[in-house]
């Protein structure tokens, strides 16, 4: 069983940057894909970044449109840990962040896998 906390979130100012940072418990960090989400309120759970895991021939990232020019995903399998740097923020990017660990980004992005409790990102204008 996989445990995921995430932290680093806050209260923050448009423009501003902040890291976002999610640690997994257990042995088989590395060969799990990562991912993060993000759910607003009234708004369905939408994905954010997700990055492979040590199993794929290199490591592969991926971003939603919103995400892909501002936030960058990283890892750091020697402290079980998986990051989200977001820059630029906008107060659209207000929101619960989730952190997920599955077998591939497929069964992540399906609502598969292990989930933390989230961290909250507010954004002020």
């Amino acid at each position: 069983q996989v445990q995921l906390v995430e932290s680093g979130g806050g209260l923050v100012q448009a423009g501003d940057s902040l890291r976002l940072s999610c640690e997994a418990s257990g042995r088989t960090f590395s060969t799990y894909a990562m991912g993060w989400f993000r759910q607003a309120p009234g708004q369905e759970r939408e994905f954010v970044a997700g990055i492979s895991g040590s199993d794929s021939n290199s490591l592969v990232t991926y971003y939603s449109n919103s995400a892909k020019d501002r936030f960058t995903i990283s890892r750091d399998n020697a402290k079980n840990t998986v990051y989200l740097e977001k820059t630029s923020l906008k107060p659209e990017d207000a929101a619960v962040y989730y952190c997920a660990a599955g077998p591939s980004i497929l069964i992540i992005r399906t609502g598969g896998g292990h989930w933390g409790q989230g961290t909250q990102v507010t954004v002020s204008s």
